[in-house]
């Protein structure tokens, strides 16, 4: 455009040239050149369904390809650099201060500055750093490989499936073309359905279920490839905060919640909305009221400085997770898929952290020790019954010294089974070490609730008798395998030792979320090969850059638009810790067989859970906002089938959602060709040394029910 229009003017103006005016339109256009020449002009934000730019168009694909399973040989990838943070444009400042910056320089100018500059050629050194920084922005394969072999000692990183004693069953899998027949899955949940949840031929064959194993996961033998429908009139989310409110009703059209739950202020119906006025069955008259009312019953709990992490416990439609946003806590709320329909389903739209999960026979998806406390409103578990083995399970989670929060009317009514129930519980977390802090009763609700605390070492375990109940669990018994493992009614002890996990507090927050954990060793090897120290550090500053340099300003995402993220393969956490910033909250996931790095997500004040991706997820479908892929997918096709993996997150992203990418240049052209047969999309596709990027964008397409 700079150059065209400076063509105009010399054409308009004298054929008599003055030493100035050549000077003035040799400069122009060496500006207009290098204009043109940019890889990393600002595009114009995307609404969810606009085409993609010009500037990054791929090359177009054959008229019907896109519903005949086409594949990308013929279509080259454009081919782009993602530029180092000294060669971009400045983005404005509202994008460059939403990506995390250390707190202590929270008030300094960044250590790389985002610049305009010419493309000059410069010194063999700088080439040199330069070319260093692009290569940690856009890794090759050997750099994007999760366990490096020079690690001298792999136990750190033993994976969730070795601890849990899951058999490995990587194997050759076939690359199953895109399917050019899709259709809508017939199941009884329709709009709702939830594989693993919703296994209706399995769950009725269980011999019993008094333990709530029909709320388990049962997952069929083969994931389904079939597409969740939409419900009828959904439209695109309201927008966060306003969320938190109000939600379409057209969007998670229940009303059973209405019906049951309407009179404690849980959700309303209010014309074409789902309204929320922040009320539970024990803060009637609003959340934030009774997280104050926490906090001041002990003050020690210390909202969003010590306790940044919490587990809210059948959690409802978790406007107690909700309304802690607003003190700086992070809250991964859970409840059972059941009679209270759509709970968590309501929580998501809202655009609040939630799982679909119960309490029933198996170890719940967390690491041991990584709660800063746990959170129980009326939540219906009956902690104190088969020798406390639920509550056992929340003291495996729960973090040496941190608190337990409960709230039921066994903390505050005195008919005969309340009174029953609290004298059975005083005697448990007596017998637990647990210490009673408070117990006392709120005015304005008029409920009660009591916190306990876990000790913080093994003063207390070592006191006990020999045959004193629980038990202490045995020396194999290991607190972190979790995945498909039974409930044990035991207590395990801390390991001892200053540099070990759980000796001490995490930092308060938000200085927890840059610094790496005290117990990361120098003299053991991180995920990447580095010190464990230098690695977790190299992977924040890495996430940092790309977010900053990519994410941010060149891909057009419309950020006001993504509330609820997911990184499918998490590593350290450094791209939510990136991202903490802005108003989104990230769902981090371990997958089983990559290296356990759960606990350090957790310790830098950050959350997630194991999961095992040739499986589905257990959320809801349109759950997630944004969907992020690094180097995951390569990963899981050796274990299982790619197209019912990208399926499963078709399934959990909502309509306009977006799908991000990173992985070698063969799985990207597999994922690329799945997506565009089930009408993704697609805004960029490139590669550089046989590494690519891809991201692409769901829309509201669904195959005709006819077909179905």
């Amino acid at each position: 455009m700079a150059l065209g229009h400076t063509r105009a003017d010399v054409r308009s103006g004298s054929s008599c040239f003055s030493a100035t005016t050549v000077a003035v339109f040799v400069g122009l256009c060496l500006v207009g050149v290098w204009m043109a020449s940019s890889t990393l002009v600002s595009p114009a934000e995307f609404s969810p369904f606009q085409a993609a730019p010009l500037w990054r168009r791929p090359t177009p694909t054959p008229a019907g390809a896109g519903t005949e399973g086409n594949t990308t040989a013929d279509v080259p990838p454009v081919v782009v650099r993602e530029e180092s943070a000294d060669e971009q444009d400045e983005p404005p400042a509202v994008r460059q201060d939403a990506v995390a910056e250390p707190t202590e320089r929270a008030n300094q100018q960044p250590d790389e500055q985002i610049v305009t500059e010419p493309n000059v050629e410069k010194p063999d050194g700088d080439q040199e750093q330069e070319s260093k920084r692009d290569a940690e922005v856009f890794p090759d394969a050997s750099q994007a490989e999760l366990l490096n072999e020079t690690a001298t000692d792999p136990a750190p990183w033993r994976t969730q499936a070795a601890k849990s004693d899951i058999p490995d069953t990587t194997t050759e899998v076939s690359t199953a073309p895109a399917s050019n027949n899709w259709k809508l899955c017939d199941t009884e949940a329709r709009a709702d359905y939830i594989p693993c949840l919703d296994n209706v031929e399995f769950i009725r064959k269980l011999q019993h279920d008094e333990h709530y194993e029909h709320r388990e996961r049962h997952c069929p033998e083969e994931p389904p490839t079939c597409l969740v429908p939409l419900p009828n009139g959904y439209r695109s989310p309201i927008r966060w905060p306003k969320s938190r409110d109000q939600i379409w009703y057209s969007n998670v059209p229940h009303t059973q919640l209405v019906e049951f739950k309407g009179h404690q202020n849980w959700v309303n119906i209010s014309g074409e909305h789902l309204v929320f006025p922040g009320g539970g069955t024990q803060f009637k008259y609003g959340a934030l009221h009774y997280i104050d009312f926490i906090q001041e019953a002990k003050k020690d709990v210390a909202w969003g400085k010590r306790t940044r992490v919490i587990l809210d416990v059948g959690c409802g439609v978790a406007s107690f997770g909700g309304y802690l946003f607003d003190r700086d806590v992070l809250t991964m709320s859970f409840a059972p898929k059941d009679e209270h329909e759509a709970q968590v389903q309501f929580a998501l739209e809202r655009g609040i952290p939630a799982i679909s999960a119960v309490m029933g026979t198996k170890r719940l998806p967390f690491p041991s020790g990584v709660f800063d406390a746990v959170h129980c409103a009326r939540c219906r578990v009956p902690w104190h019954i088969e020798g406390g083995k639920l509550l056992l399970e929340l003291n495996r989670v729960l973090r040496p010294g941190g608190y337990f929060v409960w709230s039921a009317t066994p903390v505050y009514l005195k008919k005969p089974e309340d009174v029953a129930i609290w004298e059975a519980m005083s005697a448990l977390t007596r017998s637990m070490c647990w210490e009673l802090v408070n117990k006392v009763k709120e005015r304005i609700n008029r409920k009660g609730i009591a916190i306990f605390q876990k000790p913080k070492d093994n003063r207390c375990y070592n006191a006990r008798s020999a045959d004193a109940n629980p038990p202490l669990c045995g020396e194999y018994d290991n607190p972190d395998a979790v995945w498909n493992v039974s409930l044990q009614s035991c207590i395990h002890k801390f390991p001892t030792g200053p540099a070990i996990r759980g000796s001490r507090w995490p930092e308060e927050w938000p200085l927890r979320v840059e610094k790496p954990p005290y117990w990361l060793n120098s003299s053991e090897a991180g995920v990447y090969g580095k010190p464990a120290p230098d690695d977790f550090q190299a992977d924040y500053e890495h996430w940092k850059r790309v977010i900053r340099n990519s994410y941010m300003e060149g891909f057009g995402i419309d950020w006001n638009a993504v509330r609820n993220v997911m990184d499918m393969k998490a590593v350290y956490g450094g791209f939510a810790a990136a991202l903490r910033n802005m108003k989104v909250w990230v769902m981090n996931v371990v997958p089983i067989d990559s290296p356990d790095t759960l606990p350090i997500i957790y310790e830098r004040g950050l959350f997630g859970l194991y999961h095992d991706w040739c499986e589905s997820f257990s959320t809801y479908p349109r759950s997630y906002d944004l969907v992020h892929a690094n180097h995951i997918f390569s990963k899981v096709k050796k274990r299982c089938e790619l197209l019912g993996v990208i399926v499963e997150v078709d399934r959990i992203a909502r309509p306009g959602g977006r799908l991000i990418v990173r992985d070698d240049m063969e799985t990207i052209s597999e994922v690329e060709s799945i997506v565009k047969s089930l009408h993704w999309e697609v805004r960029l596709s490139y590669s550089q040394d046989k590494e690519g990027l891809l991201f692409v964008q769901k829309t509201m397409w669904r195959p005709n029910p006819s077909s179905s």
